[in-house]
Formats: structure tokens, C-alpha cells, sequence
């Protein structure tokens, strides 16, 4: 009987044990890469969603462009609030994985679903009573306003797809399935792309919504891409149990979702905030110079994004073994990040410095616009040379629970320098002056970013990693 029960007991243990997560074991640059490459696709895939939109819509008028660009603050305010949310939800799901915590895993995603809930909830009621007053702060031409109204509203009023398409997606990267976070982003940019000149111009007996039309292809895709993220996480994510007791808020979850995931927020808010506050100082000269600015953003999203994958490859790698006690796979896993975001940076130089007329040419670009826009993307793209750096190292500060260093390289960034030296070059050396305020700030942010890895590295990398029986390993 004593043997019967001490067997019944093993067997319980034994089923009761979790198996290695491929973060712990796993050689760091085959992890990384393995992690990554499906999210540098679908990011990319991520840039072209972005970009269709203005391409199409630059084909009615550069009124139109305009307008869309203007919005833009908007949508990249959406984006930080929802990615912010997901960034804490990511790192606390993957750090709680490492520790073995798996009823705590499955109350962090279901408040992060919560949570996304709540926040386009906000987003649904700025679109139906603050979108004119927006647009009326940044432009005095009527038909720029009517366009920009007439995007956002749309844009905002569904934005419910755009936030849980973002929240399932990171918890598919966190449990490391990156490949079915690859698949829903890829469904909705296509679903975006085919509608794009199908309700923009009418095609196929739809009606010529024009603008409008192109907010509404928007939203489908973020809608499509988000049912597919649900149906993922619920068939193929064995680490997260979704099931309705877990979207309960709890204060303690919450409150360590946002130690990590609202400076994030506040970062990223601080792009939409220089957003604005760089439409203001380019309109000035004319609408055109708004436009100009609003093709670079759209054509570095291409160089920008694949880094931005990269990083959402390398952060739940790091939150894992940061649990787990690995200091050293931290490290090796950084310096290859480093490496990679850098090359890919500079491969985006070589692209702004010799091709900026065809890179402009996208969008329908007027002589005026080209002779603006070609000084401006060689300018700019000087940036980029230490930018990928500084992308890597604010992820790493956010994975390992120090939002606020990311937050306060970002300010610095963009409020402290970017914005003022822009501000000030406008007044001193004109348009062409406004460009060299995003390598300055670059500068500022690289010094910054470096005293702060050098802290971390002393505090939390340098001690020894811990030594544990050989774990079994997930396939």
C-alpha cells in the first residue's frame, strides 16, 4: 500500500512539473534569431500597413496626404498606450514564466486584456467629440480639416481591433510563439493593402470613399488581425489558460503590468507629443513641409520596424532569464541585438542618403516637395547611425523593470532636444535648419543610453549566473 501511495505521489510531481521554455536553454544568438525573424516579418509587413494608406491617399490630392499625416499623432498616441500596456504584460508574463508562476502567468494576460479594453474605450470617445477640435488646433485650411476629421473619427471610434490585436499578439511573443504573431499582423496588413484602393477609389461596385476609405481598410485589417490573435492564443498557446475568471482586475497585477508598462507609455506618448509639436513648427512654412515630414515617418517606419521586432524577440528573453537567474544569457543576447539593429540601421542610410527621390516618389511628390524632402531624409538618416543602439538598450531598460530609464532617454530625446533645437533652427537658419535637430537629439540620447546600460550592468549583470540541474526542454 506504502509503495502504491509513494508512486501516486511521483506521478503527481512528475505531472505537475512544467518543462524548460526554449528561452532558458536554447544557444542565444539560434533563440534570438528564432524569436526574432518572425517578428521582423511581420513588422515589416507592419511598416507596409502603415505606409499603403498614404501611398493610396497621396494619389487624390497632397491636401489629402496632408491631412493624414496630421492624424498621425493620434494614431501614434493609440499605438503607445496599447504596445505600452502589451510591453508590461509582455515582460511580466515572461519573468513570471521564468519563476515558474503559472497561475499569476494567466491573471497577467487576462488583466492585459482588461486593460486594452478599458483603454480603446477612451479612444472611442476623444473620436466622437474631440477629433474637429484637434485638427482645428493644428490648421487653419478647410479641406486638410475635413480630411483629418473625417480619418480620425474612423480610425478612433473602432480602434477596439488595434488594441486587443496588439494584446494578443504580445502574449503569443511572450510564450515565445512569435510565428502565429507573425501570421495575425500579416492577415491584417493584407486585409488593409486589398481594401486600401478598393474603398479609397470604388473599385469592384464599392462606393469612392476616399479618405474616409482608407481609415475603414485600416480598422478592418486591426479587427481581422486581432479575431486571428484570439483564436491563436486559445488553440496553440499551452502556457495561458484565457478563460473569463482571469479578465477580473486585480490591483496588484495591474500595478505591475504599468511599473514597466506606463513609462513605456509615456515614451512612446512622447512621439506623439513631438509629432505635434514638429507639425507645428514645419506648417508654419508651408503645408508642404508637414507632408515632407509625414513621408520620412512613414518611409522609416520600414528601417525603424524590423528593429522593433528585433527588440520583441529580445525582450521576453531577457524578462525570462532575468527570473530564471541567467545574467549571462542577458548579456550575449544584448550584444548580438546591438549588433543586428546597427546593421540594419545602416543598410536604412545607405537607402535614405542615395535614394531619397525615389523613396519620395511613393507619394506622388511635387517638384516642391522633392526639392524639401530630398535635403530632409539625408538629414535625418544621419540618426540612424546610433539610433538602432538606443533601441535596443531602452528595450532592455524596460525588460529588466526600469521603464523609467527609457522614459527618461526618450524626454530627452524629443523634449529636451529634439523639439527646442527644431524650434530654434526654424527661427535661425530656416526649414532646411529643422532637419538637424533629429541627429543633435540622437546624440544627446546615445550619451545618456550608455550611462544607463553601464548602471544596469553593474547592479544586475555582473553577478554569476545560478547553477541548476539540467532542465527538461520544450521542443
Amino acid at each position: 500500500m506504502a509503495d502504491i501511495n509513494e508512486k501516486t505521489e511521483q506521478g503527481s510531481e512528475q505531472s505537475s512539473v512544467r518543462v524548460e521554455n526554449k528561452m532558458g536553454y536554447m544557444p542565444c544568438n539560434q533563440l534570438l534569431i528564432s524569436m526574432s525573424v518572425p517578428m521582423v516579418i511581420s513588422m515589416l509587413v507592419q511598416a507596409l500597413y502603415n505606409v499603403v494608406d498614404s501611398i493610396f491617399v497621396s494619389r487624390l490630392n497632397e491636401a489629402a496626404f496632408t491631412a493624414v499625416s496630421l492624424a498621425f499623432p493620434v494614431q501614434s498616441l493609440m499605438i503607445a498606450i496599447s504596445v505600452g500596456t502589451a510591453v508590461g504584460v509582455n515582460a511580466l508574463l515572461s519573468r513570471q514564466l521564468g519563476e515558474k508562476k503559472f497561475e499569476a502567468v494567466n491573471r497577467t494576460a487576462g488583466n492585459g486584456i482588461l486593460l486594452a479594453l478599458l483603454s480603446s474605450a477612451v479612444f472611442i470617445i476623444f473620436g466622437l467629440f474631440g477629433s474637429r477640435l484637434f485638427f482645428s488646433a493644428l490648421t487653419e485650411d478647410a479641406q486638410i480639416a475635413e480630411y483629418g476629421v473625417q480619418y480620425t473619427q474612423v480610425v478612433t471610434i473602432f480602434c477596439i481591433g488595434l488594441f486587443l490585436q496588439i494584446i494578443f499578439e504580445r502574449t503569443l511573443q511572450a510564450t515565445g510563439r512569435t510565428i502565429f504573431n507573425m501570421i495575425s499582423q500579416t492577415v491584417g496588413a493584407v486585409t488593409n493593402i486589398i481594401m486600401d484602393p478598393i474603398l479609397i477609389f470604388g473599385l469592384f461596385g464599392f462606393p469612392r470613399m476616399e479618405v474616409t476609405g482608407a481609415a475603414v481598410a485600416t480598422v478592418m485589417g486591426q479587427i481581422f488581425g486581432a479575431a486571428l490573435g484570439l483564436f491563436f492564443n486559445l488553440k496553440f498557446n499551452k502556457d495561458l489558460d484565457l478563460s473569463f475568471r482571469y479578465l477580473r482586475p486585480d490591483a496588484m497585477t495591474i500595478k505591475r503590468i504599468y511599473a514597466v508598462g506606463f513609462p513605456s507609455i509615456l515614451m512612446q506618448s512622447i512621439g506623439s507629443v513631438m509629432n505635434f509639436g514638429m507639425n507645428k513648427i514645419l506648417i508654419v512654412f508651408s503645408s508642404t513641409a508637414a507632408a515632407v515630414f509625414g513621408a520620412y515617418f512613414k518611409l522609416q517606419s520600414f528601417i525603424f520596424m524590423p528593429v522593433f521586432g528585433l527588440n520583441n524577440g529580445m525582450v521576453p528573453i531577457i524578462a525570462y532569464n532575468l527570473g530564471a537567474g541567467r545574467p549571462d544569457r542577458i548579456k550575449q543576447t544584448v550584444k548580438l541585438a546591438a549588433m543586428y539593429a546597427t546593421i540594419i540601421m545602416l543598410l536604412g542610410l545607405c537607402a535614405f542618403q542615395l535614394l531619397p527621390e525615389v523613396l519620395l516618389g511613393f507619394f506622388d511628390a511635387s517638384d516642391n516637395m522633392l526639392s524639401m524632402g530630398v535635403v530632409a531624409l539625408r538629414v535625418i538618416s544621419l540618426s540612424f547611425i546610433m539610433a538602432g543602439m538606443n533601441i535596443v538598450f531602452s528595450s532592455v531598460f524596460q525588460a529588466m523593470g526600469h521603464g523609467m530609464l527609457s522614459l527618461e532617454a526618450s524626454a530627452v530625446r524629443q523634449l529636451i532636444f529634439l523639439l527646442p533645437a527644431a524650434f530654434i533652427l526654424a527661427r535661425t537658419v530656416g526649414l532646411d535648419g529643422v532637419w538637424w535637430s533629429f541627429p543633435i537629439a540622437e546624440i544627446a540620447s546615445t550619451a545618456m543610453s550608455l550611462i544607463f546600460m553601464r548602471k544596469i550592468y553593474k547592479e544586475q549583470l555582473s553577478a554569476p549566473a545560478k547553477t541548476e540541474e539540467e532542465p527538461a526542454q520544450t521542443p
